[in-house]
């Protein structure tokens, strides 16, 4: 999930050359998506969640979450609830660390673990780029199932990607793309046996600084029926980050 939500920004002037008067090519759709992935800049953020469990109510998370696109470190800090408040994730290099306040100690976690109690996982923060991993579904004569569709009152493409690696979190997608600035509304995220895992829609965009980014997005379970999560952003600043935030010795001092 929040390899979703932080990966959605967008340089305009990032934008390939795609006749817009014609149905783009799977080449053209996943360079775009790469480009928007490709976010070109260091960003700090807050970011409010609220999951919402089957038999557990519902839960309120709030994270602080910095990233240095020069090394592409990430820092996340809980700051809701109160329980929680001073855990931190640290990622440098290959090193994925969770900090305890409670204990003040680090702990090395690997690519499968929740980040703070959520479905987001530390593999999710992986940079990889969607054309390494996927390609465009086609059918029995090899067409590219990229279709024009409705999507509310958007006119969009729906293009199905189908994984060419093995190590995917999900080996087949739909995703609901706009015609004309090709924004993410809506992804569905099907399973190996072709099990509808996950609908995720992304209702509100913002523009910062000239780069584009997501700041709704809920995220719906449909295996586990009745289980959702919805994720707002707030507070985003693209300013460039010193490298001193991305230390354990930053990371401990806020818990002071």
């Amino acid at each position: 999930m929040l390899r979703k939500i932080i990966g959605i920004l967008a340089a305009g002037s990032l934008f390939i050359a795609v006749n817009m008067w014609a149905v783009p090519t799977g080449a053209d759709i996943l360079k775009r998506m790469d480009d928007f992935q490709d976010q070109r800049s260091d960003i700090t953020c807050k970011a409010d969640i609220t999951q919402q469990r089957v038999g557990q109510g519902i839960k309120d998370l709030q994270w602080i979450f910095y990233r240095k696109d020069k090394t592409d470190s990430i820092l996340i800090v809980e700051t809701a609830p109160e329980s929680e408040k001073g855990r931190g994730y640290l990622r440098v290099e290959n090193n994925f660390f969770l900090y305890l306040p409670n204990t003040r100690t680090f702990q090395t976690i690997n690519r499968d673990e929740s980040i703070g109690g959520s479905d987001a996982r530390a593999g999710d923060f992986e940079k990889r780029k969607y054309s390494e991993l996927y390609r465009v579904e086609t059918n029995a004569q090899g067409k590219e199932l990229i279709e024009e569709v409705k999507l509310g009152k958007v006119s969009a493409y729906m293009v199905t990607l189908v994984g060419i690696v093995n190590d995917v979190t999900y080996p087949k997608q739909v995703y609901w793309l706009d015609k004309d600035n090709f924004f993410q509304y809506k992804v569905q995220s099907y399973s190996l046996s072709g099990t509808l895992m996950q609908t995720a829609y992304y209702p509100k965009w913002t523009q910062i600084e000239g780069k584009f980014l997501a700041v709704q997005m809920i995220f719906i379970d449909e295996f586990d029926k009745g289980n959702k999560s919805i994720v707002e952003l707030s507070a985003i600043s693209l300013a460039p980050l010193e490298d001193s935030i991305f230390t354990k010795a930053y990371l401990e001092n806020l818990s002071k």
